[in-house]
């Protein structure tokens, strides 16, 4: 199996499938109501439907860079804000994180295992100057919604029980 396949299918497993850390995004959000997504259970935390809206706006920048666009933000924005607090508008974003890896998922589908070590952005480099290669900013977005569903399963365990969780 290619390594592009392999990576293409942990960014699945994450969103919707049996990842090994534990229950996938999907999963960790069923139930979850609009007026449960826009709670904020723990004082000073993002909301369910903010780091949803976040994970969606980073991996469509993940996709974009992959693509050839360089090092910035998300169009979107870093945290998306929250417009209209209605079921079908949680029902939107939660088709737009489905939609943003669909379409990430096809863009890692498309490429060849030779691009992995590609620098990625023109020029973008690290942290300490080292280049970004395509291999780590996909290995990047699986632990951003690996770090995020951990916290929305803390958040959705809050709100159940209406008190933080600690």
């Amino acid at each position: 199996m290619r390594e592009v396949e392999r990576l293409r299918r942990e960014l699945m497993a994450t969103l919707n499938g049996d990842p090994w850390y534990g229950p996938a995004v999907s999963n960790i959000l069923d139930g979850i109501a609009a007026d449960m997504a826009a709670a904020h259970p723990i004082p000073g935390a993002h909301s369910i439907w903010e780091l949803v809206l976040h994970m969606t706006a980073w991996v469509n920048e993940t996709k974009r860079r992959l693509e050839g666009g360089p090092h910035s933000t998300p169009a979107e924005g870093d945290w998306p804000a929250v417009r209209a607090m209605t079921q079908e508008a949680w029902t939107a974003a939660l088709a737009a994180l489905r939609q943003s890896h669909d379409d990430l998922s096809r863009t890692i589908g498309a490429a060849e295992d030779s691009s992995l070590s590609r620098q990625i952005g023109g020029a973008q480099v690290d942290a300490i100057g080292n280049p970004v290669s395509y291999y780590q900013t996909i290995v990047g977005i699986l632990q951003h919604d690996t770090y995020h569903a951990g916290q929305i399963a803390l958040l959705k365990r809050a709100v159940k029980e209406k008190r933080a969780p600690w």
